[in-house]
């Protein structure tokens, strides 16, 4: 998560964290947190990823092969990146699940951390990747109604030598550099057109995680998630109230006219701080995440349609 323009004003539901989630009805296919919350540690255990590292490196090499075991078809999008510390190569990674209808619904997380001493990403990197390559090993193994896309984003974290979260100095220049190129690419390509809905999944993972309503998100999109999470017990995960989210990879999408939304806990302590590691990870809030975003799916390929 690279910036926050206004934190959530109030804190009611935290407390409650994810005790709604054992009253969870889960309709559908089952997602399974405890491998979402596997390949966040496998990811964490890299250590911090900034683009350009051996880490990262190793943290893509990781993304492809967990999406080519699940059979997803996978391309690897490389760019060179203009940034203060000079020219950042950088990898996108999009995989490709079939479906009957070549309208696109695109499920996406960052994967790269800020460049900042002793910074792993748990929830901030690592957690929303975790849940996109459990979405993709549901999708990837069927045809689905609609497309679906599962984008893996590099450069999404502001680029600079960093001392700590207090020094980061963010900007639309030089920051969700991965989403923008790929959003870019898919206009070049016509693709952008088919895309129907994008949703972010950004910081969701960490134990009494409280997901509010992006104001610049697409309304009917925030509905349909909100409504689904309701519906499965997740009220007190995706809570309904508003907050404003000043920068993040979404917006690269919203900016060419696609519907997307941004899930995003703007009110976790340990965000871009070292102490944002893997025993602030909850596997029930990764269930929370994971599930609504599996049961929403027809929802939006209805309202895709129209």
């Amino acid at each position: 998560m690279c910036a926050l323009l206004a934190l959530p004003g109030s804190a009611v539901g935290r407390a409650q964290g994810t005790s709604t989630q054992s009253r969870a009805a889960v309709s559908g296919a089952a997602f399974d947190a405890q491998r979402a919350y596997n390949h966040a540690a496998h990811l964490v255990e890299f250590g911090p990823r900034p683009p350009g590292s051996d880490a990262i490196h190793k943290a893509q090499h990781f993304i492809v092969e967990q999406l080519q075991a699940a059979g997803c078809q996978v391309s690897e999008q490389e760019f060179h990146a203009p940034t203060p510390l000079g020219s950042i190569t950088m990898k996108n990674i999009v995989a490709m699940a079939p479906g009957k209808s070549p309208s696109i619904v695109m499920f996406a997380a960052h994967y790269d951390t800020v460049r900042m001493p002793g910074f792993v990403g748990a929830n901030d990197g690592a957690g929303g990747a975790a849940v996109v390559l459990e979405l993709a090993r549901h999708f990837c193994s069927k045809q689905n109604a609609m497309t679906i896309w599962l984008a893996f984003f590099d450069g999404e974290e502001a680029q600079g030598q960093w001392t700590d979260r207090n020094s980061i100095r963010w900007s639309k220049e030089n920051s969700t550099m991965g989403s923008r190129d790929l959003a870019a690419r898919l206009a070049l390509s016509g693709n952008l057109k088919k895309l129907k809905a994008m949703i972010l999944v950004d910081m969701v993972a960490a134990h009494g995680v409280q997901l509010r309503r992006d104001s610049e998100s697409t309304m009917w999109l925030n509905d349909l998630i909100w409504a689904k999470a309701k519906s499965l017990g997740f009220a007190g995960v995706f809570v309904d109230e508003m907050q404003t989210v000043g920068g993040d990879d979404h917006f690269s999408f919203l900016k060419r006219g696609v519907a997307a939304s941004d899930l995003v806990d703007l009110g976790y302590p340990s965000w871009h701080t070292p102490q944002d590691t893997m025993d602030k990870i909850d596997p029930q809030s990764l269930q929370a995440a994971g599930q609504t975003l599996l049961a929403v799916l027809p929802a939006i390929g209805q309202r895709g349609a129209k």
